[in-house]
């Protein structure tokens, strides 16, 4: 388990930094008018200049994706529930998230801005489960509908 973790976390920080990059490229396309924002105004003011808060900014989000890609072996532990592996999850995606986003100024820095960004991250958690649930669903009844097959094809 903790081989799996460590590979996963190598290749969580690569991930984290395209990620983030690519969340830089279409919010720069969608809200800057021509122009490419790598990170928010208020991060480039706290770091003193563009390179500080862009190297900042890219540290933190492979420290996400570490986090993210090193917790996802909560999944593969069989014998807990998927409600209690789902909660441990959430709690740890939070722990590592919330910092990241106040640090890094992608939420307002207010108490409307902390509890705009909780509901948001709750729901996009939310949409992101259900659609991995239904996918590991229909994957699971295909391999069931494959096994009752086979049974059949035994039995002739």
């Amino acid at each position: 388990m903790k081989r799996t973790i460590i590979l996963r976390g190598a290749l969580g920080f690569p991930i984290g930094l395209a990620i983030c990059y690519l969340i830089s490229i279409f919010t720069s396309f969608v809200w800057a008018k021509g122009h490419y924002v790598p990170c928010e105004p208020e991060l480039i003011s706290t770091m003193g200049n563009e390179i500080n808060a862009v190297i900042f900014q890219a540290l933190l989000s492979g420290i996400l994706g570490i986090g993210f890609s090193a917790s996802s072996v909560i999944w593969k532990i069989e014998d807990w529930s998927i409600v209690k592996q789902t909660g441990i999850y959430f709690i740890i995606i939070s722990a590592i998230m919330l910092p990241i986003a106040y640090l890094t100024h992608w939420m307002e820095h207010s108490i409307a801005g902390l509890l705009s960004y909780i509901v948001i991250f709750v729901f996009i958690f939310i949409i992101i489960w259900i659609v991995e649930f239904a996918i590991w669903k229909h994957n699971v009844n295909k391999i069931n509908e494959n096994l009752y097959k086979t049974k059949d094809d035994k039995s002739m």
